[in-house]
């Protein structure tokens, strides 16, 4: 920089300029400090800070200092409510250790002195705008008034009531806090404090005139119903008149559920109704408070159903219950009532309605496990039958009106939600009321058939909704059921099985119906189909492992069907498939059996993969064709099997070789994975149980053999095959010398080898993936 005065010149004149500069920052920090006390004290509004309209930037305080951990505003209150804090244990103090050395005429003066400095300190500390410090002297002023009450009792009047003088001392300091708190309305804690000690009169006061519960009861509703009144004015009365309204509404619930009889349950209702008056009346002036007239709506069903409850039995209570609480629902439709009232009434019915159904849910929950028991014991016909018209009716009673209820609810009101609790608790009282009811055994099969039946239906004409899925989990529910049912006789059990299944397949014939539906349809047909199977087999009283060749019919008439089978062609095979499985564990029991199975399963395998689309079957069908000839060697005490697989393996490797040189793109699985593993495999599973060493030797020479070939010639299925069998032939050879050496190191060392392996591979990832793609690279061109 260039500058026409000598350095030293400069320099001073940079120093005189900041001295001003300090100067006048120091002149506008006074007036502003001056000027933010005139606004205080003026009562003035508070003036916002920033930029000039200019777009100038504000005056800055100066460099940056550090961030302070509390403003100066939040500190003050500390402080402030520390010394209120500490006045009123000194008061306590006083009041409560040291007032028995004064005499009477000294102790009212003190304390007559002391609460009235702080009770008109306040106005003049609000004169001089200093409102937190008024805040806490009147926080401290009114404790004081407390114990000025306390101080009374103790001299005026020790053998009073002190319950009873409490009621009438919070009646004083309320009226007398609230007209403070009205005079000094630049002040926050009177008008609350004197809301909170007006809780306190009515309620003690008829503990001290042993009122009794209805007597609380009573005294904490007006409570509530003064502050809900006073909430109007005051929003901090409106938190008190709800937990006292409902204290009033539990203490009338208790009295109506313990009462011995409708006589001894008026008083409690004539309580319960007046709540609920009260809470219709809060949420028609406040439309905020709609909870309120939902409270109020279940204790009306209380009032009214708690008359009525003592000359019933506990499950038709919860029905009387309904019959009061589900009727609200209608306050949907009448558009005369404020929002607020309609929406707490339906709150209402809906709490009632949830609340029985949970309870009348409850009962019936029994009657559906108890048809596990036949499990124990199966076509022993010892099902008990329910007593006739057993108080377990009551159940079905109080399902069915519920879901009646929640089905008009969800015509009614447009909305699709309540349509899924109906379906569910229809069914749930429908499908238990035979039983409930003591109905013979064909009937109660007869109508739980046709209750099954129509939420299959109702789920096929549905399948797309909320409704259809509902319906779907209780038509299999109750087709579950029904059939563990009918496991008790053997009639029950065809005829059950049977209807269930024809029912199933109707279901996946249906077309409209969604795609998921149709196929579980189906699933479950093939399902029953198999189950009747059995158990026309067990009819027979034949061994258990012929009872698989009746079961080998449902895979093979899923064969046979094939493409007519539609949209559920899939999973109606793979439950086949699953049966073709039941029976291979059914004919285990016995080789012979077994690899007669494996023959036939191979016969139905072969037939399916005729069709082009399930031509993959035909390696299934080979596997159980070597399958059940091995079974039979087996049977026969073959100990030689190559004896029956090189006959068998020379002329396949001669067919595929002239394969590959009729077509050269032909796979070298095709060609010679049958030929190879009809041998290979065989004898390696001989190998892995000979104790002696040529077995192993020759096959880990012609395993060998195999791989170079398949290295040699590029061909997959042989370096593949030759290899896995060269390699279980070595670990099958090193397995006792690695046990061995195992056992005579100690047992850290594997462990720790474990660890570097993995940490070598670890540090090494990339470099083992890059090798591992570029293996499977080149495995995939081979042929």
């Amino acid at each position: 920089m260039n500058s026409p005065l000598p350095p030293a010149e400069e320099l001073a004149l940079i120093d005189r300029e900041l001295a001003q500069l300090d100067s006048r920052r120091l002149y506008l920090l006074t007036r502003r400090d001056w000027l933010l006390r005139l606004i205080q004290q003026s009562g003035a509004a508070a003036v916002q800070w920033g930029p000039a309209a200019s777009g100038s930037p504000a005056w800055s305080a100066g460099p940056s200092r550090p961030a302070k951990e509390a403003s100066a505003p939040s500190a003050q209150n500390v402080l402030l409510a520390l010394g209120a804090v500490l006045l009123a244990v000194a008061a306590l103090a006083f009041t409560l250790v040291s007032w028995g050395s004064m005499g009477i005429a000294g102790r009212s003066a003190v304390l007559a002195v002391v609460t009235a400095a702080a009770l008109a300190a306040p106005a003049v500390l609000l004169r001089r705008g200093l409102r937190s410090t008024a805040e806490s002297v009147a926080a401290v002023g009114l404790l004081l008034t407390v114990l000025d009450a306390y101080a009374l009792y103790a001299v005026g009047m020790p053998d009073a009531d002190g319950t009873g003088y409490t009621a009438g001392a919070a009646a004083v300091l309320a009226a007398v806090w609230a007209g403070y708190g009205s005079a000094l309305r630049a002040l926050r804690i009177p008008l609350p404090a004197a809301v909170v000690a007006a809780q306190l009169p009515l309620p003690l006061a008829a503990v001290a005139w042993q009122a009794g519960p209805l007597g609380v009861g009573w005294a904490l509703l007006v409570t509530a119903a003064l502050d809900a009144a006073l909430a109007l004015r005051v929003r901090a009365a409106a938190l008190p008149a709800a937990l006292l309204g409902s204290a009033a509404l539990l203490v009338g619930a208790a009295q109506s559920w313990s009462a011995g009889s409708a006589a001894q349950a008026l008083g409690p209702a004539a309580l319960l109704l007046a709540g609920a008056a009260l809470g219709a009346a809060a949420a028609w002036r406040e439309p905020r408070v709609w909870g309120a007239a939902l409270v109020g709506g279940v204790a009306a069903v209380v009032a009214v159903a708690g008359v009525a409850r003592p000359e019933l039995a506990p499950g038709w209570a919860v029905v009387a219950h309904l019959l009061v609480g589900l009727p609200l629902l209608a306050a949907v439709r009448v558009s005369a009532l404020p929002e607020a009232v309609r929406r707490g009434a339906v709150g209402a019915g809906a709490v009632v309605g949830a609340v029985g159904a949970l309870v009348s849910g409850a009962a019936v929950a029994p009657v559906l496990v108890a048809r596990l028991r036949v499990l124990e014991e199966v076509w022993a016909a010892t099902t008990p039958a329910a007593d006739p018209y057993g108080p377990g009716a009551s159940a079905a009673v109080g399902l069915l009106l519920t879901a009646g209820a929640a089905w008009w609810l969800s015509r009614v009101s447009a909305r699709p939600g309540p349509g899924v609790p109906a379906v569910v608790l229809g069914w749930s009282g429908l499908f238990t009321a035979p039983v409930l009811l003591g109905f013979p055994v064909a009937v109660v099969f007869a109508v739980q058939l046709a209750v099954t039946g129509a939420a299959g239906f109702l789920a096929l004409r549905r399948s797309g909704r909320g409704v259809g899925i509902a319906a779907a989990a209780c038509a299999l529910a109750g087709a579950v059921n029904v059939s563990l049912g009918a496991l008790d006789g053997r009639a029950a059990t065809f005829a059950v099985w049977g209807l269930l299944g024809a029912g199933c397949a109707a279901g996946a014939a249906y077309g409209p119906a969604a795609r998921w539906l149709r196929s579980g349809a189906a699933v479950c047909a093939v399902g029953y189909a198999t189950g009747l199977l059995v158990a026309s087999a067990a009819v027979t009283d034949l061994a258990v492992v012929w009872w698989a060749l009746p079961v080998l019919a449902v895979p093979a008439a899923a064969g046979a069907l094939g493409p007519r089978l539609g949209a559920v062609r899939l999973p109606a095979e793979i439950a086949a498939a699953v049966a073709g499985v039941l029976a291979l564990a059914l004919s285990a029991g016995r080789p012979g059996t077994l690899a007669l199975v494996l023959a036939l399963s191979g016969v139905i395998c072969a037939g399916a993969a005729v069709r082009p689309e399930r031509r993959v079957l035909g390696w299934a069908a080979g596997a159980l064709f070597v399958a059940a000839t091995w079974v039979r060697l087996a049977e026969a005490g073959v100990t030689a099997p190559e004896a029956y697989t090189l006959p068998v393996t020379v002329p396949a490797l001669a067919v595929g070789f002239l394969r590959r040189r009729k077509d050269a793109r032909a796979s070298s699985w095709t060609a010679y994975g049958p030929g190879l593993s009809a041998t290979l495999l065989p004898s390696l599973l001989a190998a892995w149980v000979d104790a002696g060493w040529v077995r192993p030797l020759v096959l880990g020479v012609a395993a060998l053999a195999v791989t170079l070939a398949g290295a040699r010639w590029r061909l997959q299925a042989p370096l593949l095959l030759g290899g896995a069998v060269l390699a279980a032939v070595a670990v099958h050879e090193l397995a006792p010398y690695v046990v061995q050496v195992a056992g005579a190191l100690p047992r850290w060392v594997l462990p720790a080898l474990a660890g570097v392996l993995l940490l070598a591979v670890g540090a090494t990832y990339e470099k083992r993936l890059r090798d591992a793609r570029r293996l499977r690279a080149v495995i995939g061109r081979l042929r």
